[in-house]
């Protein structure tokens, strides 16, 4: 048994998201007291879709825009400029008080300092993203579509978006494209819609190849009993997490692949950073080795995008999981939220270790 991917398809990945702006202090300043910010586009579904992109296969965004923004406008250049194909309703505005692109703002913290991040999602317009703007049959049946990955981030922004999620779900079931799902559980999303949001996740679920999340994901998102108190060293943890996996496998056997990144933080700037995954009833783990964290916003994301290229490649499952954790960790080196890797070898080489020049 394994992924059959299409052979006729023109995209390798494809993603809906809601994508938005983050404003970051320049030189790891707080927030409350900085003067210079960097801005740039970002969304988590479009973090991991940047790994394929760069590393030259063909990747779709499926998203919403507001017509005539200039936030509009930046976003369809940076899409541009990593090399993902765009499609999507350009909605009016509707006034000063209308529809916008959302506002992430981060500071990145730095050594003992953690990490603060507010999410500014009022007026969102990728709220709005809906199957009636799109044409699946021709996305997933005459263009076609090796893997759908779909986020509980956008499966929970807004009624609408969770139908879109569920609808995309069930036409790449019925095409042949493979579902991979990133749960992403935000209680703020969740909040007044627990029975509705568990059983679409649970639906997407059901069909799903790919199935990724933390302990929180599985336990909130589906209703997995999490993995037993294990300290707070991580590397004591992983028979507890295989122990949930396990279960999450049993609840869901239609999966091919299930996917647990593993961190502990031992301060802003240097985090362990290991993974698990099981794959066809294989496991294959990588215990946690320290990086260097310039950023940490992205890493989990750079981890999925590099599971699925490794997916997409058609390499060898015990490679999956060592590239995914080699691009989770490139990551974490960017400002950006998401990873270039300039090459496959940039990233084997973080994999190896090896931080030697190249010439």
């Amino acid at each position: 048994m394994s992924l059959q991917l299409r052979s006729d398809a023109a995209y390798s990945l494809l993603v809906p998201t809601s994508m938005g702006i983050r404003l970051t202090p320049v030189d790891a300043q707080p927030f409350h007291c900085s003067t210079m910010f960097q801005m740039q586009v970002t969304s988590a579904e479009t973090n991991v879709a940047s790994i394929a992109s760069y590393l030259g296969l063909p990747v779709k965004v499926l998203t919403a825009f507001v017509k005539d923004s200039p936030i509009a406008r930046m976003i369809k250049d940076n899409l541009a400029s990593r090399h993902i194909a765009y499609e999507g309703p350009e909605i009016e505005q509707g006034g000063p008080w209308g529809y916008r692109h959302q506002f992430n703002l981060a500071d990145s913290g730095y050594g003992t300092r953690g990490p603060r991040v507010q999410n500014d999602r009022a007026g969102e317009v990728g709220r709005l993203l809906d199957v009636k703007y799109f044409d699946l049959d021709r996305i997933f049946g005459k263009e076609g579509v090796q893997v759908v990955h779909l986020s509980g981030l956008v499966g929970a922004l807004s009624p609408e978006s969770s139908r879109f999620c569920l609808e995309l779900a069930r036409a790449a079931k019925k095409y042949g494209t493979k579902i991979s799902f990133d749960l992403n559980y935000r209680a703020s999303f969740w909040k007044n819609r627990e029975q509705e949001l568990a059983e679409i996740f649970a639906e997407i679920a059901s069909i799903t190849d790919i199935l990724i999340g933390n302990e929180e994901d599985f336990q909130l998102c589906l209703n997995i009993k999490g993995p037993e108190a294990g300290g707070k060293d991580i590397t004591n943890q992983i028979d507890n997490f295989k122990e949930m996996v396990t279960r999450v496998k049993a609840a869901y056997p239609n999966a091919y692949a299930f996917a647990n990144t593993l961190r502990q933080v031992i301060s802003t700037n240097s985090h362990l950073w290991g993974a698990i995954a099981n794959v066809n009833n294989t496991w294959h783990v990588v215990e946690p080795r320290e990086i260097t964290v310039l950023d940490r916003i992205g890493g989990g994301d750079g981890f999925v995008g590099g599971f699925l290229y490794s997916i997409l490649r058609g390499w060898e499952p015990e490679k999956w999981i060592q590239f995914a954790w080699a691009t989770g960790a490139l990551a974490t080196t960017h400002l950006t939220d998401y990873a270039q890797p300039i090459d496959e070898d940039q990233v084997w080489s973080i994999w190896k270790g090896n931080a030697r020049v190249k010439r």
